[in-house]
């Protein structure tokens, strides 16, 4: 049996009545979610047999740059691929392990990542798309830090996936895990069920939380404030929560602008999260604070915790606790190693129904960034659980360029096998891209997000200002859309149950397949009317709904 550490594949089931484009789909390779986070002392069998590979091409021994010689791939598939790694000799007790592709008219100097412990086999998990074809292509393995270390790889996978197998795939996953069937049964005071019944079916709100950064330019603003109540069902303050922010100099503490926006989302119901508590980067820190040490900057921080908590407690549904702490270290550098410890056990104890997150950048985005690879996020975050932390929350910050989804996929699997809410927290396309890319690229990335069974929620780093948006906006400062924010409201309108309409049919009932969320719904027969309300949650049973007439 495989261990806990194991993400289980999702078995997708379909209605009979399912659309035949979907049904399609099942003749598709389906895309196996299957990730280790846990070194094993013999690897497992690899994913999809083996895909495309050959294992007679895998090396046989060890070496410090074993390679994988790959024939014909091409142009737009995307390439899932995964491997066993091991390191042997006494030279070193661990290392993080790169693979890299090198094609015919490119180089790829990461394609996944992991950390490998001496004496047992980790797994790496990663992929890649191609712009151009290539007849023959080089897939290595070597250590990151450029050390000549016997690297020992096996049970290696490579499976191709078209786009359209790709969007399918992503499409199945949507009808599994952030739809449900339900059933309408309409009835007499006699129990007698009602054939011939009108029905009609409206999605009042979403299940899932899908929304973006605002700032204080929301305040006052009737137009912005319209524009995103009509989208949007959670939220970020950009920066007015940020230390900087609450308390420019020392002692004078202003909540003034927060809780004015607090204010504007709890009137118009939209759950917000709490961004930041700490932020480890310096740059990012009062200049006052940059100043203390020792006990000085230790009672500063306890009084920021302390007021802002008590404050907000029970506000906000999650909390970053210590923003961005894979890249910087200010506090710990100053307070020593149980600082970070310290911050969250206070903000637990302050906030206990509070989600607590670890955000960072460059997590999903890339495995180009040696801080924080996908094995890097899993360590510390195991560190903290030891420690007596509560951790429970995974955010992923999301500041893409051109995105690799078939590592994007990989690095949310991976992080899946720790069972924890992940949260895309600050999403968006760099700014060196036009406009029409970065819509394209968000697309690519919000599909991606949305159809991953370990994503809970979705927040777009959109929050405009008179002088734009920190990399990406969604409209102009009048509120017309640009080319991304067209496309993220026809993701929101295909993401919404359209309104339903139907009969009873000769058992008194009417079924359909919806997204989660709350429901109203009426019903009309003859003079007869009834109107109720119900809620679709996540389930794999057909919900079921009975109204009496």
């Amino acid at each position: 049996m495989k261990d806990a550490s194991a993400f289980i594949s999702f078995l997708v089931f379909f209605p009979l009545w399912c659309s035949p484009w979907i049904a399609a789909s099942l003749d598709d390779p389906q895309y196996d979610h299957t990730a280790y986070s846990k070194c094993k002392e013999e690897p497992e069998k690899p994913l999809y047999n083996g895909g495309i590979l050959d294992p007679h091409q895998l090396p046989q021994s060890a070496s410090s740059s074993p390679a994988l010689l790959l024939h014909n791939l091409t142009a737009s598939t995307k390439y899932s691929f995964s491997s066993w790694v091991k390191i042997q000799g006494s030279g070193s007790d661990s290392a993080l392990v790169t693979a890299s592709l090198r094609t015919d008219h490119e180089s790829y100097n990461c394609i996944g990542t992991v950390a490998v412990k001496c004496g047992c086999w980790s797994f790496l998990k990663g992929g890649f798309t191609l712009d151009w074809p290539s007849n023959s292509s080089t897939l290595s393995f070597q250590s990151s830090d450029g050390r000549d270390i016997p690297i020992v790889i096996a049970s290696a996978s490579l499976q191709p996936f078209t786009d359209q197998q790709w969007r399918r795939n992503q499409q199945d996953m949507i009808n599994k895990v952030r739809k449900r069937a339900v059933t309408i049964h309409v009835s007499n005071n006699n129990g007698d069920r009602l054939q011939g019944v009108e029905i009609n079916a409206k999605q009042v709100s979403k299940d899932f939380p899908f929304g973006s950064a605002i700032a204080k330019t929301i305040l006052g603003n009737e137009a912005y404030q319209k524009w995103f109540v009509e989208r949007f069902n959670a939220a970020v303050f950009e920066n007015e929560l940020k230390w900087y922010a609450t308390e420019p100099n020392p002692g004078q503490i202003n909540y003034t602008i927060a809780d004015e926006m607090m204010e504007f989302v709890r009137a118009n119901r939209i759950i917000t999260r709490g961004h930041n508590i700490f932020w480890e980067d310096p740059k990012y820190t009062p200049e006052w604070v940059r100043n203390l040490s020792g006990p000085q900057l230790e009672s500063a921080v306890n009084a920021r915790i302390q007021s802002l908590m008590s404050r907000y407690s029970e506000e906000f549904i999650h909390w970053d606790v210590s923003n961005e702490m894979l890249h910087f270290d200010f506090y710990e550098q100053r307070l020593g190693p149980n600082a970070t410890l310290h911050f969250f056990q206070t903000a637990h104890e302050s906030d206990p129904l509070a989600t607590l997150f670890m955000n960072e950048f460059n997590v999903v985005e890339t495995c180009s960034d040696a801080n924080s690879t996908v094995d890097s996020y899993i360590s510390r975050m195991r560190e903290l659980k030891c420690g007596g932390v509560s951790m429970d929350g995974i955010g992923l910050e999301s500041h893409f360029t051109v995105p690799n989804l078939p590592l994007m996929r990989a690095i949310l699997d991976k992080l899946g096998t720790l069972r924890l809410p992940i949260w895309l927290t600050e999403v968006d396309i760099s700014s060196t891209l036009g406009k029409e890319a970065q819509a394209i690229y968000l697309e690519e990335v919000l599909r991606e997000g949305f159809s991953h069974p370990s994503v809970n929620g979705i927040i777009l780093w959109t929050a405009l200002h008179p002088y734009g948006c920190y990399e990406m906006c969604l409209t102009d400062a009048y509120f017309r859309n640009l080319p991304a924010g067209d496309m993220v409201d026809s993701l929101l309108g295909e993401w919404r149950t359209k309104e339903v309409d139907g009969e009873t049919d000769d058992h008194g009932s009417y079924s359909f397949e919806g997204f989660l969320g709350e429901y109203e719904v009426s019903v009309k027969h003859g003079d007869q009317t009834a109107h109720s309300t119900f809620a679709l949650s996540q389930g794999v049973e057909t919900r079921h709904v009975t109204i009496l007439l």
